[in-house]
């Protein structure tokens, strides 16, 4: 499969890390395929694992600031693409691009910290559904930065969508008294605030990967990793944020926070190689099952009937771009692409 096609399918797919992955990890390994044709579904639900674990790790470190946790990420994104970018010697600033990159990584970096503060702020799942719902806004972006056509099941999609979130965050201004908070350390307005905020940046930073399409992988993960890492240290310097994690578990889970998110990568790119984009953005859905499932082991927290009910359409949209590229993706001819109907128009 050509570069250029896989990253597309990377960026179409919109799974809202704010990172790319390093592709052809499979060569030479269709006998396993053949011999497990779920596998690529199987690698998908194991990408939104770990992604999920890095989303607890971030709730869990309530000593270490939300910006100082992105830094330690970035750190973790940067580290093994370097000398991937050396191997392949790709020019590391490439003409004509490098403001895109730069506006990329900022804004994939304003992204990813404003999701860590919602997490913080709100309850993990509830957070986690808005986060998800990336995916969603990119066709309205998309639409409006590149003049991409944003069709019918595309509006459907971000109208539920929006519904979702208003449940999600239950505003007393639509539902009348206060927001019930889960816990005393919350403060559910900044924290659904940040994870609105952050979905639309994530989404702009997806449009922004659609324009650089063309770069080899490496570039723009290097490019991303160096400029958050300057970029999260520079926010932290100012706001005396900086610290060192206390010895013992806190820097056991800064550690496992940076391998998670590259083990999440990695799947999420094996699953892309074995797997249409469509039945993959469908897999990663586990995520907000993940989210919810961790809420009330780790944290001791029920989400509430609307939190749930919000979960419900957001899934579904997210569920419903995910089979709408599936299908667009198949053959004319294909019965399936027949049976789906209007999806593939």
């Amino acid at each position: 499969m050509p570069e250029h096609v896989e990253l597309q399918q990377l960026v179409d797919m919109s799974v809202g890390s704010g990172d790319e992955s390093i592709p052809n990890l499979l060569e030479n390994k269709r006998p396993l395929i053949k011999r497990c044709p779920y596998l690529g579904l199987i690698l998908a639900t194991l990408s939104s694992l770990f992604f999920s674990l890095c989303s607890v790790i971030v709730k869990s470190l309530v000593n270490i600031d939300p910006m100082q946790l992105a830094m330690f990420r970035f750190i973790g994104v940067l580290l093994p693409t370097i000398p991937i970018v050396v191997y392949t010697e790709q020019p590391v600033f490439p003409q004509g691009k490098r403001l895109l990159l730069a506006l990329r990584s900022i804004v994939g970096t304003v992204g990813l910290m404003l999701s860590f503060y919602a997490f913080r702020n709100m309850p993990l799942a509830d957070a986690s559904v808005i986060v998800f719902s990336v995916p969603v806004f990119v066709a309205l972006f998309a639409r409006v930065f590149l003049k991409e056509p944003c069709g019918m099941w595309n509006t459907i999609s971000i109208i539920l969508t929006l519904i979702g979130v208003i449940l999600i965050t239950h505003p007393p201004f639509l539902f009348g008294g206060t927001v019930t908070e889960h816990n005393s350390n919350y403060n559910s307005l900044r924290g659904a605030v940040a994870a609105f905020i952050s979905t639309i940046f994530g989404a702009n930073a997806y449009v922004l990967l659609r324009v650089l399409k063309g770069l080899h992988f490496s570039v723009i993960m290097t490019n991303f990793g160096a400029i958050a890492i300057l970029q999260t240290f520079v926010y932290s310097f100012v706001f005396g944020l900086l610290c060192m994690p206390n010895c013992g578990t806190e820097r056991f889970l800064v550690v496992c926070l940076a391998l998670f998110s590259y083990l999440g990568q990695i799947l999420l790119t094996m699953s892309l190689q074995l797997e249409q984009a469509g039945p993959v953005a469908i897999a990663r859905s586990a995520d907000i099952v993940f989210a919810f499932l961790w809420q009330v082991m780790f944290f001791n927290e029920i989400p509430s009937k609307f939190s749930i009910c919000g979960a419900v359409l957001v899934l579904s949209s997210v569920m419903l771009v995910g089979l709408r590229k599936w299908a667009l993706a198949l053959p004319e001819d294909s019965s399936l692409r027949s049976k789906l109907g209007a999806l593939a128009r």
